[in-house]
């Protein structure tokens, strides 16, 4: 039985004081092969010797916590998402063919290698269907699976379990993907740090920008409303990227925020004219983004000089963005460059989902993904 307590409902915090080791197959049901496979999941997952899994309590006391957001409601937006799976019914093939009164145990296994994400989130949805599943996770938010490994279970309500099963998947395997791929990036770009963008998924802001905080990774501004950005289409407005910023300092001032302010720049000229303004008194920017400066070349290579040029001219008197033509190829290039941040709206609009599954008969699930080198 875990207990539950939100301070907000962004920031959730669950407990759990039992503890248990991974259970396999007996020797009379297994064949030679599939235990020692079993038996490699499992020293794989524990170390040498089987340890107790973390608990609740303690997983979530060493997993980053979800990104703060005034008005987001994580609870409800699990809330939708069951509720998008039961309709106005409910599980019509449960109720037809699971005991409502039958209990089981269900295990988490990844089908390839990652970085697993979704822990906490997992926690809470399986709370939110049922609060006495017990739920035990071998491994973290953030540490690296391999294919075949078992990382967590579920026991309970075979009913519960299989109502909670897609939904949990489908956030874990969304943040799993994020994680995954901001970790290669992270490791890749330094010294630079590595941010994703807005470009998440509608509905899905806190979700996203949380498994790009797993993956190592740092979070961008979370919306219109805690950052300053100014981007090309607020310039062309303004008229100019002077009048532009001189508009965000006048506003700022009279309303008496305070907070990041950040000017996008697409040529060395719009980086000299930021840095002639704010030579010329106080100014509330604290960031440039050096927009699409980087040229991709035919070899599949890119070309920094521009941005390497950028970075030498605002010669650390500002944060520096870097911004366009990010990928996993490039990114260790641009992060040679000098800059500050490196921004890639590809790991949140462009993400490949890490394979996990949730199963209940997890011999049969073995011998499976043997067959199909998918465990």
């Amino acid at each position: 039985m875990f207990g539950f307590a939100a301070a907000s409902s962004t920031r959730c915090y669950l407990n759990l004081n039992n503890t248990a080791n991974f259970i396999y197959p007996s020797s009379s049901s297994s064949s030679p092969r599939l235990r020692r496979r079993l038996i490699h999941t499992i020293r794989t997952s524990c170390g040498p010797s089987i340890h107790p899994p973390l608990t609740i309590s303690e997983s979530m006391a060493t997993n980053p916590p979800p990104p703060s957001h005034p008005t987001y409601d994580l609870q409800a937006v699990i809330k939708l998402a069951l509720a998008e799976d039961a309709g106005d019914i409910g599980d019509v093939t449960c109720m037809a063919t699971v005991p409502t009164d039958m209990e089981v145990q269900a295990h988490f296994f990844a089908k390839e290698d990652g970085v697993i994400a979704g822990i906490s989130l997992a926690d809470m949805i399986f709370y939110q269907v049922d609060s006495s599943l017990k739920v035990h996770w071998f491994l973290k938010d953030g540490d690296y699976v391999h294919k075949g490994m078992q990382f967590g279970k579920v026991s309970g309500k075979a009913h519960k379990i299989v109502v909670a099963e897609r939904v949990v998947l489908n956030f874990m395997q969304r943040m799993s993907g994020i994680a995954t791929l901001t970790k290669a990036m992270v490791n890749a770009a330094y010294p630079a740090c590595i941010l994703e963008t807005r470009k998440t998924a509608p509905g899905l802001r806190l979700v996203d920008k949380w498994a790009v905080l797993i993956g190592g990774g740092r979070n961008h501004r979370m919306g219109l409303f805690d950052m300053v950005m100014i981007k090309d289409n607020h310039i062309s407005v303004a008229g100019s990227v002077t009048d532009a910023i001189k508009s965000v300092d006048m506003f700022l001032k009279q309303n008496n925020l305070q907070m990041g302010v950040e000017i996008e720049t697409r040529t060395l000229e719009e980086v000299k004219e930021v840095l002639k303004y704010a030579s010329q008194g106080k100014t509330s920017l604290t960031r440039i983004m050096l927009d699409n400066m980087v040229a991709p070349l035919g070899n599949g290579d890119v070309d920094i000089s521009m941005l390497k040029e950028a970075v030498e001219l605002i010669n650390g008197s500002f944060e520096t963005e870097a911004s366009g033509n990010v990928t996993l190829e490039t990114v260790h290039k641009i992060g040679q460059s000098g800059v500050t941040y490196i921004s890639s709206g590809a790991l949140t609009h462009s993400v490949k989902a890490l394979d996990i599954s949730l199963k209940i008969d997890m011999e049969l699930a073995l011998r499976v993904g043997i067959r199909t080198m998918r465990a």
